[in-house]
């Protein structure tokens, strides 16, 4: 029983690892295991994944043939200025802060 609910409990602080700097990336993105895509693609295993792979979502044909790996430099680059990154891109917002940058994909990497 007290393993059932530790479980239950531990989910919210989970959710809560985010970085101030991800909020704005939730208006977009999800991050479950299995959570559906927004207006952008579910975040869940970015790190280490090709671009424009999870199916289903409609990527820009900019994205699609940018033929990127999601690593640390990759995103970082992606992340301060996506339109620089892939012209063309359906992302408008970029995150020129590079500690920012960091804290975000610090915590991609935690999504598994």
């Amino acid at each position: 029983m007290a393993a059932a609910a530790a479980m239950v409990f531990a989910a919210p602080a989970l959710a809560q690892t985010a970085p101030p700097a991800f909020n704005s990336c939730r208006a977009c993105h999800s991050v479950d295991k299995g959570g559906k895509n927004g207006i952008g693609p579910n975040l869940n295993g970015i790190v280490g994944r090709d671009a424009a792979s999870i199916p289903g979502f409609n990527y820009s044909s900019a994205l699609k043939n940018a033929k990127l790996s999601w690593d640390d430099r990759s995103l970082d680059t992606f992340l301060a200025a996506p339109a620089k990154k892939v012209p063309g891109t359906r992302m408008p917002i970029g995150t020129p802060d590079p500690a920012k940058r960091a804290a975000i994909i610090a915590y991609l990497k935690t999504l598994k």
